[in-house]
């Protein structure tokens, strides 16, 4: 992306920056140029607009300029540059939700000087006018896709700037390393080895650094992108119920009667704060009816396909050959199984049959779990074990800083590659230059990250998945 794209600087833009749907308040953002003397000609107190100053509100109606007709009652929320989100003078006009009074206004915006903004283009003029970095910028965009608290906290810290600051602290590790290499190459003494040449303790240090913020990404990113889960197993056992549970509402259709479920549904859910796309599937037999059939097909297929299948069990009737043979056809696909056991509230429920056949089939079962949808017992300990299988290796603590985005990774990955250059230049029989050069390599890539350095189609990829009006 470049600015000839349609980024223009300055000038006047406006976007609606709310849902368009029937609600009591809706905002229309505007930035740029002569942003406030625009919005005066549209605006019942234009003095009272024109002498506002920053970070205050005006009371007053949008109007049409040539009949001064009233179109809404707003407040306009005034910015003064370079004090604002953008660094630019900013109007934030709060009119009444809806679709007809939004329109009317963004319609006026657009006839009187002011451009459609395109998607990110408000954060883009933060970032050209240094009010913002890409770290921050992209945790925006986390926070609005973010599907649990946990996620959503975690894209926080990144707004909040400790990525920022930590990549900062690197960078000048590295920083007084390289001054110090060049101090020696100008002026030489007897050392017997490059490696007495100069001190590494802060390349070391910024190389476990690199090595650390590496690391976060594999939890982050299952935090951000959420993993598939699909409720398996034969008709009746549960199913749908544990879905309904898991939801904390009646979205499935609850039946005693074989095949209710044709058709998967899905929902986003939380387990244990990581974010869940959850599916309950029709229950696995053979049968004749062709609809019921596609959906035995589909369930296999979404199995197939998941990071973590739920293989439920009804604890009444016990497990059978036919559920141990689906899991290991699951097994041999790769696909992670936890073994759950529902219906355990009922009296009738099997225990120690149920224990010796487990041993069959553990080496293809992630884990084992006894609930009882209908009475929520076993819940807590099930989402528990799925946060245990979806983790796996990774780190079970939060890192108290962590990578955002795949960008960033690559990124780190490259100067931490660079930095390791750095330290083995004497084993490979190279010069402190050498040395010199992988640590500004190691420094550009950081900048990378932070925005310092940023290509064009880096910038172009990052701001054109943002909303209009953000």
């Amino acid at each position: 992306m470049s600015l000839a794209a349609g980024y223009t600087p300055d000038e006047p833009i406006a976007a609606i920056a709310t849902a368009v749907a029937p609600s009591a308040l809706a905002v229309i953002r505007t930035s740029g140029k002569n942003c406030v003397e625009l919005i005066e000609k549209l605006f019942s107190r234009p003095k009272a607009l024109h002498n506002a100053t920053g970070y205050t509100m005006v009371h007053g109606w949008i109007t049409e300029p040539e009949t001064s007709d009233p179109v809404d009652e707003v407040m306009a929320l005034v910015y003064r540059a370079p004090k604002s989100y953008t660094g630019e003078e900013m109007v934030e006009i709060c009119c009444h939700g809806g679709t007809a009074p939004v329109s009317a206004v963004f319609r006026l915006l657009l006839k009187n000087g002011f451009r459609e903004a395109q998607r990110g283009e408000f954060s883009f003029r933060a970032f050209i006018n240094g009010k913002t970095d890409l770290t921050r910028s992209e945790a925006i965009r986390e926070i609005i896709d973010s599907h649990t608290d946990e996620s959503r906290s975690r894209a926080a810290n990144r707004l909040s700037g400790n990525l920022f600051d930590e990549i900062e602290r690197i960078k000048q590790l590295l920083v007084r390393t390289t001054a110090s290499i060049e101090a020696e190459i100008e002026y030489p003494e007897d050392e017997e080895t490059i490696a007495d040449a100069f001190d590494a303790t802060e390349l070391k240090e910024a190389h476990d650094a690199l090595l650390s913020l590496s690391n976060t990404w594999a939890s982050e990113k299952l935090y951000q992108d959420g993993a598939r889960i699909v409720l398996s197993g034969r008709t009746n056992a549960g199913k749908s119920s544990l879905f309904n549970t898991l939801l904390k509402e009646e979205r499935a259709i609850v039946s005693s009667t074989e095949g209710t479920t044709r058709d998967y549904l899905e929902c986003w859910v939380s387990f244990a704060g990581i974010p869940v796309r959850l599916f309950d599937t029709a229950g696995l037999r053979t049968t004749s009816d062709a609809i019921e059939q596609t959906g035995v097909e589909r369930a296999y297929d979404l199995a197939k396909e998941a990071d973590l299948v739920l293989y439920l069990v009804d604890s009444v009737k016990g497990i059978a050959e036919e559920d141990l043979s689906t899991i290991k056809d699951f097994s041999a696909q790769k696909t992670p199984v936890v073994l759950v056991y529902n219906k355990c509230d009922s009296s009738a429920a099997e225990t120690g049959a149920q224990s010796a056949l487990d041993a069959d089939i553990l080496q293809g079962v992630q884990g084992t779990v006894r609930v009882s949808a209908k009475t929520g017992s076993g819940i807590q300990e099930l989402m528990q074990c799925v946060k245990t299988v979806l983790s796996g290796q990774l780190p079970t603590s939060r890192a108290s800083v962590a990578l955002g985005s795949q960008r960033q990774k690559t990124a780190v990955d490259e100067a931490l590659e660079s930095v390791e250059h750095a330290l083995s230049v004497e084993k490979l029989g190279l010069g402190l230059d050498a040395a010199v050069q992988d640590i500004e390599d190691a420094i550009a890539s950081l900048g990378e990250i932070t925005g310092e350095v940023s290509p064009d189609d880096i910038l172009g990829n990052i701001f054109s998945r943002f909303c209009v009006g953000k």
